[in-house]
């Protein structure tokens, strides 16, 4: 038995890695010449049908991504056999001058996917990239790589989308920000939907085409149901055309979920429970399954049912993106899954959103980073939204539930003198811009960040220009600037002096082909947190 072989027993036995991850983990760590791999294969058919991905970009390296998938529909279609990738990395579209290039080794623990992290690269330049297997070659993908730790960009461009429910819309937005001049797409989360029939859209919305399978439980159902949304060819072509920085929502594992607690929680509107040992085996297989559909490096490879998706990612002295998971550490909602008047457990003193540990990550972070912008890219929203006529009503499943952890946080920023802090935020599908008060009730009170929420690429269908509520809304919520309810994203322009987001819409979703028009733009100063109309 060699060292390695060793010291793999070692970890298992210490309980460090369970269940089916501790495969993929396992695997992950073997040294190549350990496992039999086939070197030239022959495939039924085209292997790379996910198309390419990039990701996580850092001043040296990219995160590149593949996935041999030649039956996408039927659990991937590929022997249960390591299978050798080669990756190459170009200066140039046409792939004449190679600047990187290795092998790498497509297992079938994590479904055959290849996440490459390529180093040795310039800063802030473009690449292209590439993948070979047997005879057969992927397309060509492009990514960009982030500024040197000292340099100081004059902007950033990046989009915030997410949200992209198969059957309720096609995904033109994802065609129209391929097409965009961008260094970076963050996706907030729901990238895809676990239920079968209307995965939690309202009956009113009509499907334009249907999921393949039923609900989401197994590894194989969760493979198939990536397959057939990155078999989009809108969501290939912006997958090929940007680096993306990836998080969660709750979809990716079942809707509207709080920490170890499943929808199905025993509630009087779901009084058939999951327990919490068990839900926790189906998060377990919804986060290989998201890890393996993602340009994600290896720090973010689930170990059993728990997995670190909060992390950080630089622009120079520009800007310092915390990408946050507001799922996995969070109390169960308050009051149940409703929107409604807060009930007294609203006011637990140590609600969590965050957790303790990624709360004081970010809190640190925002206190001791020296870069002129912070910008928190996460998914719920955090600035107070009242849909009530008299009094309050909330959401329980936005921060307005959890007002202590919010105070946490806006304290913070208040009492460490943090500047220039822009949250970019998505789930609710529609768009929306506003500020967040030190007291949310109080429009008077320290203006202490930014809000900016993307609308979803193709979640609730259609949409309208404005709700018949949205006046009356807007009239109780002074500190919200902007609303629409139509179908799209966000591009966020940032520079030392302002943070600009133009929100971009499509007037249909249940066609393809629809042109992109710009709904409304605001802009947050530097040093003054309150969205103003640009």
């Amino acid at each position: 038995m060699d060292s390695t072989t060793r010291h793999i027993l070692d970890l298992s036995r210490r309980g460090l890695l369970r269940g089916a991850t501790a495969a993929a983990a396992l695997a992950a760590v073997l040294p190549a010449p350990a496992r039999h791999a086939i070197a030239q294969p022959v495939f039924r058919a085209y292997p790379f049908r996910m198309g390419v991905a990039s990701g996580d970009p850092l001043p040296d390296g990219v995160v590149l991504w593949t996935r041999l998938c030649p039956e996408p529909l039927s659990g991937g279609g590929m022997p249960h056999v390591a299978v050798e990738v080669q990756w190459e990395i170009a200066a140039d579209e046409g792939m004449r001058q190679v600047v990187q290039k290795g092998t790498a080794l497509a297992r079938p623990e994590l479904g055959h996917a290849v996440h490459v992290e390529a180093t040795g690269l310039e800063p802030a330049r473009t690449y292209y990239y590439r993948f070979r297997a047997g005879r057969e070659a992927s397309p060509v993908g492009r990514t960009r790589t982030a500024p040197a730790p000292g340099a100081a960009p004059t902007a950033l461009r990046l989009v915030s989308a997410g949200c992209q429910l198969w059957e309720t819309g096609h995904f033109t937005a994802w065609r129209h920000i391929a097409a965009e001049s961008i260094d970076l797409v963050c996706h907030y989360g729901d990238y895809i939907y676990e239920s079968r029939g209307h995965g939690g859209a309202p009956r009113a919305v009509p499907h334009v085409r249907e999921h393949h399978g039923e609900e989401t439980y197994s590894l194989e159902d969760y493979r198939n149901r990536y397959a057939q949304y990155r078999g989009d060819a809108d969501l290939q072509a912006a997958h090929q055309a940007h680096p993306f920085a990836m998080s969660f929502d709750d979809h990716e594992v079942d809707n509207n979920w709080a920490g170890g607690i499943s929808e199905e929680d025993g509630s009087a509107r779901r009084p058939v429970a999951v327990p919490p040992e068990i839900f926790a085996l189906r998060k377990q297989i919804a986060f290989q399954a998201w890890y393996e559909a993602m340009p994600l490096r290896r720090a973010q490879l689930p170990a059993g049912p728990g997995i670190t998706a909060w992390r950080a990612l630089r622009w120079g002295t520009l800007a310092e993106i915390a990408i946050l998971d507001t799922r996995s550490f969070r109390d169960d909602q308050p009051c149940g899954d409703i929107t409604g008047p807060p009930c007294a457990e609203v006011d637990n003193p140590n609600a969590q959103v965050l957790g303790p540990a990624q709360e004081r990550w970010l809190l640190d972070r925002l206190a001791h980073t020296d870069a002129a912008w912070k910008v928190l890219s996460q998914q719920v929203p955090v600035m107070r939204r009242n849909w009530a006529a008299n009094g309050l009503s909330v959401s329980m499943d936005k921060w307005d539930a959890y007002p202590a952890a919010r105070d946490r946080l806006t304290r913070h920023i208040r009492q460490a003198g943090v500047r220039n802090v822009a949250i970019l935020t998505g789930d609710v599908h529609n768009a929306w811009a506003g500020t967040v008060h030190l007291v949310p009730d109080d429009p008077a009170s320290p203006a202490v960040a930014s809000e900016f929420v993307a609308t979803s690429i193709s979640s609730d269908g259609d949409g309208s220009e404005v709700l018949p509520s949205t006046a009356r809304v807007l009239a109780r919520n002074p500190h919200i600037a902007f609303f629409n309810n139509r179908r799209g994203y966000t591009v966020h322009e940032i520079t030392p002096e302002r943070m600009t987001a133009t929100f971009r819409g499509l007037d249909h979703v249940s066609r393809p082909g629809a042109p992109v028009v710009d709904k409304g733009v605001f802009v947050a100063e530097a040093g003054d947190a309150r969205v103003k109309k640009g």
